[in-house]
């Protein structure tokens, strides 16, 4: 089971740091990831860290305003979000796969249940 914390209410160029805790065996052996669907939208990737925390990969745009971390002695996995934007208001999923290739595609063995962030301009 992940579950996410974090979410809110924030005005645009403000930061928010998202935190998702992993109830699942064998964390480290897991490629996390985030996602988020805005309303009347399709759930899309927002980015992704391998399992060892060393390669990672973001949507073009969040990239250099979003950054995903992860620390395996605690089964947790973050994403600091910076800058923020109306545009980027959406229900945020904690998501993880063992395989690099089903996270990115959002076929993932586990998902959380989503938390809120809102953008007002």
């Amino acid at each position: 089971e992940l579950v996410e914390s974090g979410g809110g209410l924030v005005q645009a160029g403000e930061s928010l740091t998202l935190s998702c805790v992993a109830y699942i065996q064998f964390f480290a052996d897991y490629n996390m990831g985030w996602f988020r669907q805005a309303p009347g939208k399709e759930r899309e990737f927002v980015a992704g860290i391998d399992y060892r925390g060393t390669n990672d990969r973001y949507e073009p745009s969040v990239k250099g305003r979003f950054f995903i971390s992860r620390d395996n002695a605690k089964n947790m996995v973050y994403l600091q979000m910076n800058s923020l934007k109306p545009e980027d208001t959406a229900i945020y999923y904690c998501a993880g796969d063992d395989n690099w290739g089903r996270l990115i595609a959002g076929m993932n063995k586990y998902w959380g249940q989503g938390i809120q962030v809102t953008v007002s301009s």
